[in-house]
């Protein structure tokens, strides 16, 4: 479940500068949450869309103001190093953007931003760019900066892509899979009904959600065939999101598993990209299951990862799309869940495979052949690449004429990120980035370049050309604001009750309107939950609200407890079926041991807040623990029987198999008492947690006579989104601190 996606979409971070008592400095320019929040934050807006053309001579970008209405397309060149430049111009942008929809709510907006679904793309001869305007492809000259329309489908054109030549495009439109020549009429490949629901190559939302599927439909090398995955998503549940604005409310029908409930039916299929008769492929093991990736080997052989309802077992089929024959060639096991991403890489025109697997206790890169003879045989392990108590995070790039492949991992600190490189044929791992801090890595197509996204817990976002030697140019840095004085985070190393041990962040404030006679209130604030690494030596470990609370006196606490990711499996599956059972363990553990160690923390006035799952501890601690006074819970999961199918049987199983554990973890069935002053928050428009979460859990705080405050945001979605929105919604999560945990005192500032 990506339910931290929008929760990290709350959080606006800036310069951190910590004054010692000698130096003199000028008064700090105060941090109020109207600057905060304000549009384009403090920082400024980030580049979006980060590509390198694929001859590797550009990286290109969308640079937006502050607004987010407008933009422009940037390019650095890499063979001058020259600073970024205007590639297509606003101007020529607008004339491509169509007229805006009038949509009332945010979930086509928020569900862009969520799923990083870019807007242009490069084609092969890099010198033509597609723009998806908002259901209209464009095909833009960079020789003549010209744009013809290829497409229009009011708003329902996607996942548009360049066949290998870059000749022809294919496309989404109304659930079925379309191709048109740069110059010529469409084709429709496959012909289901407008209102079907048989989706031919479109991603449903809990593929996209919960197994990060982005696309589904792929073109042969030779361009000749596409793959692709055809859903029905006719069994699925709906679930109603209704706009109470309008007179007459609308209504949007969602369609979403819950657990328990049936998935969209799926089936593999291969069609010749001139149209024709579509070819379904036979895989076995698929009723009830899933296809989470598929794709080429080569020209003539197709791979198929299925995988199993509980997770536990994925299989990797190879298909020859001729015959529709297809074969397991490797099977992945968990006795907890095997994690299903994109690292993995088929190299040497298919001869190899690198595959990524926590099957030792971590996750590590592992070398595979592929039968010469028979590619339908089962692959045969030749070696594993990395080793040792610590995870591989990404498979980042292959370079096969040198033999190497490029890979970020947490190998010297489970907070940090760096970037390594090793041998195809093994032996020593080396370094390649500088810097401590996190580096996420995009390389060029001939490896010998790579632009580095680093931040650092006290170092800004900033995006950098860089070669393999490590040295890097900076091509944009978030906005230096030093006046702002910022309190310096510190890392806290806490133990579980087994003794592992649990990494944390600490804002430790010296004065404000909170701190009484010297004690200092504390807020813990953590996510919890499984799939999720939050603290890490990364600016986005703290954010602007942590700082704008501890500049009014409260500590801020951050624990990554066990069942969170980035620490192998053991640390991972201690979760499985004590979905915030085991969380708030840890997190009081936490608390406590940082209460000892920091003798100026007031443990009488204690406080707790979450985002999603965040909220769901949240709401879970102030049940079943009287040592937090108030707390705050925001598009919280109340009962695990809620939320979608994917991510909930991964971590609990099927309802009908584990029916006490379902209970036994129900925010909602624990309704029975509330230690201290909660506040529920959360928006009619989630399609994530769904707003019935929330009403269920009032209504059964109601039937128990248990006071509460909620805080409902009108056609909101999970990001509760927008500066107006995100003001007024800061203000009165600091209100309910304020009123609870500053004595004699009332909220000093109001939406």
């Amino acid at each position: 479940m990506n339910l931290r996606t929008f929760a990290t979409l709350a959080l606006f971070t800036l310069t951190y500068v910590a004054i010692t008592p000698a130096q003199e400095a000028p008064k700090p320019t105060e941090l109020t949450i109207e600057s905060i929040y304000a549009e384009g934050g403090i920082t400024g807006r980030p580049p979006e869309s980060v590509q390198w053309s694929p001859d590797g001579t550009k990286v290109s970008f969308v640079q937006r103001d502050d607004s987010g209405e407008s933009g422009e397309l940037y390019f650095v060149d890499v063979t001058s190093g020259a600073k970024p430049a205007v590639l297509v111009a606003k101007e020529k942008l607008l004339e491509m953007r169509p007229p805006t929809s009038g949509k009332s709510d945010d979930r086509a907006k928020d569900n862009r931003e969520r799923y990083s679904v870019a807007a242009y793309h490069w084609a092969p001869d890099s010198k033509h760019i597609l723009f998806d305007a908002q259901g209209s492809l464009w095909l833009y000259s960079l020789d003549t900066r010209t744009a013809v329309m290829l497409a229009a489908g009011e708003g329902g054109l996607g996942d548009p892509k360049f066949n290998p030549k870059g000749d022809r495009v294919a496309f989404i439109r109304d659930h079925n899979l379309w191709v048109t020549p740069l110059q010529g009429k469409l084709k429709a490949l496959t012909k289901s009904e407008k209102d079907s629901q048989i989706l031919n190559g479109e991603v449903d939302w809990v593929y996209a959600e919960e197994l990060d599927v982005r696309s589904n439909y792929f073109w042969s090398p030779n361009g000749k065939e596409i793959v692709f995955l055809q859903a029905n998503e006719q069994p699925v549940p709906t679930y109603p999101i209704t706009d109470y604005i309008p007179t007459h409310p609308s209504v949007d029908s969602e369609k979403y598993p819950k657990a328990g409930d049936a998935n969209p039916e799926v089936q593999l299929a291969v069609v010749n990209s001139d149209g024709g008769k579509t070819k379904f492929v036979n895989l076995p093991n698929t009723e009830d299951a899933y296809i989470p990736r598929f794709g080429w080997v080569r020209d003539g052989l197709m791979y198929a990862f299925v995988l199993n309802r509980a997770q536990a077992k994925l299989q990797l089929y190879f298909i020859e799309p001729n015959t529709g024959h297809s074969q397991v060639v490797l099977t992945e096991t968990s006795d907890a869940w095997v994690e299903v991403n994109d690292h993995f890489k088929f190299i040497e025109d298919g001869k190899r495979l690198l595959w990524t697997s926590w099957r030792d206790g971590h996750t590590h890169i592992y070398l595979y052949d592929v039968d010469k003879n028979s590619a339908m045989s089962p692959l045969k392990l030749e070696s594993q690449l990395t080793k040792g108590d610590w995870d591989v995070l990404a498979l980042d790039a292959v370079d096969e004429k040198k033999g190497l492949v490029y890979f970020s991992s947490t190998q010297e600190d489970q907070r940090q990120r760096q970037l390594y490189s090793v041998s195809l044929a093994g032996g020593e791992i080396q370094r390649i980035s500088k810097d401590h801090g996190v580096h996420t890595a995009d390389y060029a197509p001939s490896t010998s370049y790579y632009v580095d996204n680093y931040s650092a817990l006290t170092t800004p976002p900033s995006l950098s050309l860089c070669g393999l030697d490590g040295k890097c140019s900076a091509f944009w840095s978030a906005r230096e604001v030093k006046e702002y004085a910022l309190l310096a985070p510190q890392f806290v190393d806490l133990k579980a009750d087994d003794g592992t041990v649990l990494h944390g962040v600490l804002i430790l404030p010296t004065e404000g309107p909170a701190i009484v006679k010297g004690k200092v209130p504390l807020i813990n604030n953590p996510y919890g939950g499984p799939g999720v690494q939050t603290i890490m030596d990364s600016w986005h470990t703290v954010d602007l609200f942590d700082q704008y609370m501890a500049k009014r006196g409260y500590a801020i606490l951050k624990v990554d407890n066990r069942g969170m990711s980035g620490r192998g499996e053991k640390f991972a599956a201690a979760i499985a079926h004590h979905m915030c059972e085991l969380p708030l363990q840890d997190q009081l553990a936490a608390v406590q041991q940082v209460l000892k160690q920091f003798p100026q923390l007031d443990a009488e006035r204690l406080g707790w807040w979450g985002w999603s799952y965040g909220g769901t501890m949240t709401a879970w601690a102030l049940e079943h623990s009287d040592m937090f006074k108030v707390g705050v819970s925001v598009a919280p999961v109340t009962d695990w029987h809620n939320y979608d199918s994917i991510y909930t049987e991964r971590y609990m199983g099927l309802p009908k198999d584990n029916a006490a554990d379902y209970k036994r973890t129900s925010v909602t069935e624990n309704a029975t008492q509330i230690h201290g002053r909660l506040l529920i928050v959360h928006g009619t428009s989630d399609d994530n947690v769904h707003l019935q979460n929330s009403m269920q859990f009032m209504n059964a705080l109601i039937n128990n006579g248990i006071p509460f405050d909620v805080q409902i945001y009108p056609r909101k979605t999970h990001a509760i989104s927008g500066s107006k929105t995100r003001i007024h919604l800061f203000h009165r999560i600091q209100k309910q601190f304020d009123d609870v945990l500053i004595p004699n005192t009332h909220a000093t500032s109001t939406p």
